[in-house]
């Protein structure tokens, strides 16, 4: 039974050039290209496979086990730096087998924590037990790739003797026990010591991940701040800092949160998503002007090129990014994309006040999807003037990209994108160019709007932006929408310039959209003719009451510039009826009536609009749909002097 030395030495010697080369390849680093490193990798584990089965092919024996365990370890490696984890268990139950038949024990059973307890236990005080902890290594690697951390919290007694093993100088890759009938000791492709300190913080930054997901904060926090400590690179422990920032935020800690965000950053400058927390810190607080300033700097970081970017890596052949794959983990680690966070820091300055500077990053989110989808946007900017080719490809056009976060503005389809940019562009007192963006709008949208449309009542049970099967049908009715909502801004932009006919023009074209919307309650079913689109009402119902209380009033408004107060009368009284909160059109109701003479009425209607106190927040309607800011105005100090004068006061 027993092998002659020469046949081990020849073995040995093998394994150790394997070793050399693996080795070889990560001193290459970056020298070489990914997809050579990982034809080299293909090679090394297959050659090592093949070495395994030459030594596997005699009967397990003490004088030869911590040469084949060596083996087993260095093609587990090889495999789980592929993501063979199937192989690799497979290979790591074979082993352990084979570790009970030489200490003379069975394995009958297939669960893997009581074969590894059996395996332990066996080899006891023998000198396999340091190379059975390192196969245990392997496995702990292999459970955390999976995300089987209740696996590794079973062995935790064992995985702690592992780490005192390693901290005691044992497997700095040429293990002195293996010495006996060898003068050569089997090389390991990678140092335990290095792989046993990657495991430590890589377990402790997923098992935090996955406490704080379960909402124990406080236990995932003390964890992850003593795993700060540990020895790993700058990136391993900025992730500690980070995660413990998400603690304290949960926890309502903001300003402790920050802290960390802050010493995640310090850590690692290339940890962006600290950055992302950051800025979320400071919407949470109302801080808005930390808020822009945050964005703007996570912008900038996100449009480096990808060789600054964060990589989790620096130890081949396995890396962090490899153990670190948890949902919980990634969910915590998601940032939005670059275009994204140029859009919420476009609406975000607008919605602030900082209109011109908003405006500008609206036009930078327009140029980067014209370099992006050369056919879907072309966007020439010329002086002050705005010169914009928009296709659809297909009914809609809408660049996609994944919502990462709930806290995160998504990227709106185009033609939204579109209005959003004009009406900031009108808020700047740029008409021209507003109604530069609402012609393409038009002219792409406009052949598509259905002639009829019934917006239906959601069934019980289902939420109110419950939306009909037929994404068809939601498609068209997003466009009559569109379309009238760039006939609303085309008419503030010749109200801002007075031009009063043309204004009241393009608000009967918004009208005569908009009437093209029926409603339909359960309750009642009125006769309608057959619609070319049946959906049910959810947020839609929202924007086309306030987009028709507002095409209703500012037509309202510029026949009252034009002397027709009857029309303007009928005009504002109807957009009240339609959007009876809309103090605009309660004011110019209240001057037109006096103008006609029923001055008590008109000092009813103005007490009445004072009184309302529902308003609707400014951040929740979309740009399009908020009150122009040019225009004529009424002054209420006058209004109520008139209403002195008139003696009801």
């Amino acid at each position: 039974m027993y092998q002659p030395t020469s046949l081990l030495e020849k073995w040995s010697q093998e394994n150790n050039e394997l070793v050399n080369k693996c080795k070889q390849q990560e001193a290459a680093g970056g020298a070489v290209s990914r997809d050579h490193s990982q034809s080299s990798l293909r090679w090394c584990s297959s050659e090592f496979h093949k070495l395994l089965r030459k030594i596997q092919g005699i009967p397990p024996h003490v004088d030869h086990s911590q040469l084949e365990l060596a083996v087993v370890y260095n093609t587990c490696v090889c495999f789980t730096a592929q993501s063979q984890f199937s192989e690799a268990e497979l290979l790591l139950k074979e082993a352990t087998e084979r570790v009970l038949q030489v200490t003379g024990n069975n394995a009958d059973t297939s669960d893997p924590l009581v074969l590894w307890r059996a395996g332990l236990k066996s080899a006891g005080n023998t000198a396999l037990h340091p190379h059975v902890l390192y196969l245990l290594c392997l496995q702990w690697a292999l459970w955390l790739a999976k995300c089987q951390l209740e696996n590794i919290w079973e062995l935790q007694e064992q995985m702690s003797s592992l780490c005192e093993l390693v901290c005691d100088g044992v497997g700095d890759g040429s293990p002195s026990e293996a010495k006996g009938r060898l003068s050569k000791s089997p090389l390991l492709v990678m140092e335990l010591k290095r792989l046993t300190e990657l495991l430590q913080i890589c377990t402790s930054i997923a098992q935090g991940a996955e406490k704080l997901n379960e909402g124990r904060s406080s236990e995932a926090l003390s964890d992850l701040q003593a795993a700060s400590a540990l020895s790993a690179t700058r990136a391993l422990v900025a992730y500690t800092h980070l995660l413990s920032g998400s603690c304290l935020a949960h926890m309502n800690r903001p300003q402790m949160a920050l802290q960390c965000y802050k010493r995640a950053l310090e850590t690692d400058s290339r940890c962006v998503c600290a950055l992302y927390r950051s800025m979320l810190i400071y919407r949470q607080l109302g801080n808005t002007q930390a808020e822009i300033q945050a964005l703007r700097l996570l912008h900038s970081t996100l449009m480096l090129p990808p060789a600054t970017e964060p990589v989790l890596g620096g130890i081949h052949p396995l890396s962090p990014s490899l153990l670190l794959s948890s949902h919980s983990l990634s969910r915590l680690l998601l940032v939005p994309s670059a275009l994204s966070v140029l859009y919420s820091l476009a609406l975000k300055c607008v919605l602030s006040g900082r209109v011109t500077e908003g405006v500008e990053h609206y036009l930078d989110l327009l140029a980067a999807l014209h370099s992006e989808d050369q056919h879907a946007v072309r966007v020439k900017i010329i002086t002050n003037k705005i010169t914009i080719q928009f296709s659809l490809m297909g009914s809609v056009t809408c660049i996609c990209l994944p919502q990462v976060d709930a806290e995160v503005s998504v990227l709106p389809r185009m033609p939204e994108l579109y209005l959003e940019a004009g009406a900031a562009l009108l808020f700047t007192r740029r008409p021209a160019d507003c109604m530069a963006l609402c012609n393409e709008v038009i002219s792409t949208t406009l052949e598509l709007v259905p002639e009829k449309v019934v917006l239906e009542e959601p069934d019980e049970g289902i939420g109110g932006d419950a939306r009909g099967l037929s994404v068809e049908g939601e498609d068209k009715v997003a466009m009559l929408l569109w379309a009238a909502a760039a006939y609303l801004l085309q008419g503030h932009c010749h109200a801002h310039l007075k031009d009063w006919k043309q204004a009241v023009t393009h608000y009967t074209r918004c009208i005569n959209l908009l009437v093209k919307v029926h409603l339909k309650n359960r309750d009642f079913q009125p006769q309608i003719p057959a619609a070319d689109v049946n959906v049910k009402h959810g947020k839609d119902l929202c924007a086309l009451q306030r987009m028709k209380g507002l095409s209703l009033a500012w037509r309202g408004i510029s026949f009252t510039q034009m002397d027709q107060l009857r029309e303007a009368l009928r005009d504002l009284q109807l957009s009240l009826q339609a959007f009876p909160d809309y103090t605009g059109a309660g004011l110019w109701c209240g001057e037109v009536l006096w103008r006609l003479g029923r001055k008590h009425e008109a000092a009813a209607c103005w007490e009445k609009t004072w009184s309302l106190t529902t308003q609707t927040s400014v951040e929740k309607l979309p740009l399009y749909l908020q009150d122009p800011q040019s225009g004529p105005l009424l002054d209420s100090v006058e209004l109520r002097l008139r209403i002195q004068e008139l003696g009801l006061t």
